[in-house]
Formats: C-alpha cells, structure tokens, sequence
C-alpha cells in the first residue's frame, strides 16, 4: 500500500524499519519528540495515517503525549487518522478516556499484542474502518462506566477545579494557602476542594466512599492521576498552574 504513515513516538525508530519492509511503497517518518513532531505535521502533505504513543515513556512524560499530537494536528489543519499505541497499563486510563472521545483516533493498539496487529489495524483504518463510529480496539478493552475527568473539567466549576488539581499535580501547592497562590483562586475556595470541587468528582467516579472528601485524599488523588491532570492543563489554556516542581537529589 503507498501510504504516507507518521510514527510519533520516542522509540518510533524501533516499529520504523518493521514498517517500512510491511508498506515497502509507503513513506514512514519517524518524530522522535513534539519538535519533531510539529516539523513533520506543519506545512506538510497530509499523513494517510498517525501512529502514536499514547503516554510517552521517556523525560518527556510531563509535558508531551499522544494528546498533544491530536492537538498539533488539528491546529496545524493537518487532521488524519490516527492509531494510539498503548502499553496496557492502568496508568494509561485516564488518557484512553479522553482519546476515545476523539473522533480522529480510529484505533487504540496494545503493544504487547505484536507488530502484525498494528499492521492489520493500519489496513483497516486507512480503508475507512473507524470511521463515524467506534475506534477498532485491539486486544478488546473494557472501560468503566463512570464520569470522565475531562468531561468534568471542560464546564463550568469543573474548570476551577481542573485549576486546583494541576496545581496540586504539578507539586506546586501544598496547602490551602499556596494552593490559593497558584490557581489563582480565593482562599474559601481552596478550603472548599474536597467538598464542593473535586470531591464530587472523587466519589462519583467511585473512588471514595463519601462525596465529600478529606483534603489529604483529594491530594493523593491528584498524585495518582497527575500525568493526566498536567496533560489537561498544558492543553486547555492552563500551562501556568501545570509547570511542574522537580526536586533536585
């Protein structure tokens, strides 16, 4: 087949010549990093389709994703289909969640199911499988029923929420007060995160028992999911509270 397939990944070199020798008539570029990425992407011909890391495994964890790719290629009005390769691990979750809300993503591969799985998905979604419907998902995945971060933070109080949880992600707040700081936000708002915020977002998505929740476990909770968390700030106007807190050894 004589495709044109962009590879965005930090091991994009590894699934190159596989790719290559599979389409030998195609053109496969590899984008090792969002540089590369957005030089492959802007002022470019149109992929015929995207094959990218999902949450990329590398320094670059925090501040790039597969998410990013769909965004550098709608801005760049460079809208192709595109195949998220995952590793099949929890940590994944929350991004699949949005992904899947994404009408451009036509397939979500596992990488541990080999080489020939993504090929056969290649096929069928550069033949319109996918398309106006669900994204072919292989191995078959199964996704709890239950309300999605995104979602939540896209509207209304749920954005000031998505505020206070990246500032908490990012390890830049630790308390009300600096919590306060970083979002921007009044102090009884702060005070208010574990009840009124993110809290009923914590117990509706059962993972708490109560919808309001203690100020420690809304801090842990932004831990555990603070790739996600960081990832929705970097990309819906909230960079500032999304820079996150190295500490040095």
């Amino acid at each position: 087949m004589d495709l044109r397939i962009l590879v965005a990944s930090p091991l994009a070199l590894i699934i190159e010549p596989a790719l290559a020798a599979r389409f030998p008539s195609g053109t496969v570029t590899v984008a090792l990093d969002r540089e590369q990425v957005e030089r492959a992407v802007r002022g470019q011909l149109r992929h015929d389709v995207v094959v990218s890391d999902l949450m990329w495994n590398s320094s670059a964890e925090f501040t790039f994703d597969g998410l990013d790719v769909l965004q550098i290629l709608r801005d760049a009005d460079r809208a192709s289909p595109v195949v998220m390769a995952t590793q099949g691990h929890g940590a994944e979750r929350d991004h699949l969640e949005e992904v899947l809300a994404h009408s451009e993503v036509r397939g979500v591969y596992q990488k541990s199911a080999g080489p020939q799985e993504l090929f056969g998905i290649i096929e069928e979604v550069v033949s319109g499988a996918g398309a106006g419907g669900a994204p072919i998902i292989r191995p078959p995945l199964e996704m709890p029923s239950v309300p999605r971060i995104h979602s939540y933070f896209a509207h209304g109080r749920g954005r000031t929420a998505a505020r206070m949880a990246g500032a908490i992600a990012s390890g830049r707040a630790v308390g009300h007060a600096s919590l306060a700081e970083v979002a921007n936000v009044k102090y009884d708002t702060a005070a208010k995160i574990g009840r009124e915020y993110l809290g009923d977002l914590i117990w509706r998505r059962g993972e708490h028992v109560e919808p309001t929740v203690p100020v420690p476990v809304v801090y842990r909770w932004c831990g555990e999911h603070a790739r996600y968390i960081v990832s929705w700030c970097r990309r819906n106007g909230h960079a500032d509270v999304a820079r996150r807190v190295v500490n040095s050894p």
